[in-house]
């Protein structure tokens, strides 16, 4: 090949990544483009229901937003929203790291897993909400009540995901380590956690709504404070737009928290090609 040649499959080169890099832009852009339309027919949907049924039935999205601004004004929205925060943040961190831990220790061990496995899967269909009046009976009212739930709900979703990113890993990758001389301790760093870290972020993506769910259930049944206690409080009240207040500001948190995840999992995953890239045939 010619220094000209050369030259010429560069620039090629650099022009299909400027076009990539543009493509994948512009998709970017028609997604978020596409989810403002979306939040656009949502909104008008609910006010023509406030207008149908009236604003004593269902909050106006302005009358909302209107009280939504207050609340944080005034900090009583801030306070209960980080208390229901906290909670599930704590809840989340002490169900989801031992839920990441538990596939790996098991992972030499099919027969423990194997016996295990009708016990998780009993653990992950049992409905939450019916575990709430046990855990404040067992832990009382206070913030450990909520914890409790709360990793108990996001720990089996983690570890089923966790469980299936390392069961679908090739052992081939496995073999291959092992023959170049690789420790136990260096493949499992070094080939299992690459390669079941998707799955693991896709089991946190799927387990973070569900921890702000949960708290928020866990102070409907017995709390003081928190974004649960006001939708129970203002609901006695027949306050229907103040419980819209609640119910949004749980949306935006679970919105926020979802960014943050997706965030942190693009940061770890560089090393992966795009999505669309991914999905080009020959690549």
């Amino acid at each position: 090949m010619t220094s000209r040649e050369t030259a010429d499959a560069a620039r090629n080169a650099a022009g299909g990544a400027d076009i990539g890099v543009a493509g994948r832009i512009i998709a970017s852009f028609r997604a978020s483009r596409d989810q403002w339309i979306v939040l656009a027919v949502l909104l008008a949907i609910w006010q023509v229901l406030s207008w149908t049924l009236g604003v004593y039935w269902v909050g106006s999205p302005l009358g909302v937003a209107q009280k939504l601004v207050a609340g944080v004004v005034s900090g009583d929205l801030l306070r209960n929203a980080a208390i229901t925060l906290s909670e599930a943040i704590i809840g989340f961190v002490a169900g989801g790291i031992p839920a990441i831990l538990l596939p790996f220790m098991l992972r030499r061990s099919p027969f423990v897993t194997a016996v295990l496995d009708p016990f998780m899967a009993g653990g992950y269909g049992m409905p939450k909400l019916a575990l709430a009046p046990l855990f404040v009976l067992w832990f009382g009212i206070g913030i450990e009540s909520k914890i409790v739930l709360i990793a108990f709900t996001v720990f089996f979703i983690t570890y089923f995901a966790t469980l299936g990113g390392i069961r679908a890993l090739d052992p081939k990758l496995v073999n291959m380590a092992q023959v170049c001389g690789a420790r136990e301790r260096d493949i499992a760093r070094q080939v299992i956690f690459p390669g079941a870290v998707p799955h693991i972020f896709a089991g946190l993506r799927l387990a973070m709504p569900y921890a702000i769910g949960a708290a928020v259930v866990a102070e409907l049944i017995s709390a003081n404070q928190g974004l649960g206690y006001l939708v129970q409080f203002h609901s006695m009240n027949f306050d229907t737009t103040s419980v819209f207040v609640a119910l949004t500001a749980v949306c935006l948190i679970v919105f926020v928290a979802n960014w943050i995840v997706n965030a942190l999992e693009k940061r770890l995953l560089k090393w992966r090609p795009p999505a669309d890239k991914m999905l080009q045939p020959g690549t």
